[in-house]
């Protein structure tokens, strides 16, 4: 039997340097692969993200684009796009400016922007959610608040009042997985000025639900917490 091989690229996205940031698998492909293939082989690759990508002749966009934790496709993940975004402007078609991906969250693009990148993503503004029985115990502590975006089903904002208590945060995954399929973000004000300028706000992504125990960098995450924040702030 003839063996498939497929190119693999490991990139370390949202960081400026190796073995920092969040790494994703992009795996280009000629044709998309049938979907127990594709989730073989994210679960083999153990990242918290491969992304498949397959050209496509049309107007809106370049490529096809999807991601697989080791244990579910998503809708929508951050990371894993620029990483394939990296991968198409450096490897592939190096002199494209941007990059347009069609996904099920319609199409993202990744673009130059000097020495890195600038994505577009969309804005999922939450709204408050009826708090489930019990995740202030399972999560580590009670949220004061919690909301939940109409236009994604997977993960629930959290809100605490400082960071101490979303830095001091420790789960239990056991627990979380009874409350699939949702994913966790928790958030805060930010107050830590140990690196410099004190960020508007802080987050910590649990996933245990999608075979991700903690995220170490969610982009997606967001385009949740970041338009919840802008409105809380009064920021554009």
């Amino acid at each position: 039997m003839q063996m498939l091989e497929i190119p693999l690229y490991q990139i370390d996205a949202f960081t400026t340097h190796a073995f920092g940031g969040n790494p994703a698998a992009v795996c280009p492909l000629t044709a998309m692969l049938p979907d127990n293939l594709l989730q073989l082989i994210a679960a083999e690759n153990n990242l918290s993200e491969t992304a498949y990508i397959v050209p496509v002749k049309d107007e809106e966009a370049d490529y096809l684009l999807r991601w697989f934790t080791p244990a579910v496709e998503v809708d929508l993940c951050g990371h894993a796009t620029l990483a394939a975004g990296h991968v198409v402007l450096t490897h592939l078609l190096p002199d494209l400016a941007v990059v347009r991906f069609r996904t099920r969250m319609g199409i993202l693009t990744v673009a130059r922007d000097g020495d890195k990148y600038r994505m577009d993503f969309p804005a999922l503004p939450p709204q408050a959610f009826p708090a489930p029985t019990g995740i202030g115990a399972a999560i580590g502590a009670e949220p004061i608040a919690v909301l939940k975006s109409d236009l994604a089903d997977r993960d629930l904002l959290l809100v605490y009042e400082n960071e101490e208590t979303v830095r001091s945060l420790q789960p239990n995954y056991g627990a979380l997985m009874a409350y699939a399929p949702y994913g966790f973000i928790a958030t805060a004000p930010g107050s830590d000025v140990k690196e410099g300028d004190t960020p508007d706000f802080v987050s910590r992504c649990f996933f245990p639900n999608h075979g991700i125990a903690e995220d170490p960098v969610t982009g997606s995450a967001h385009c949740v917490s970041g338009v919840y924040w802008a409105n809380e702030f009064g920021k554009n």
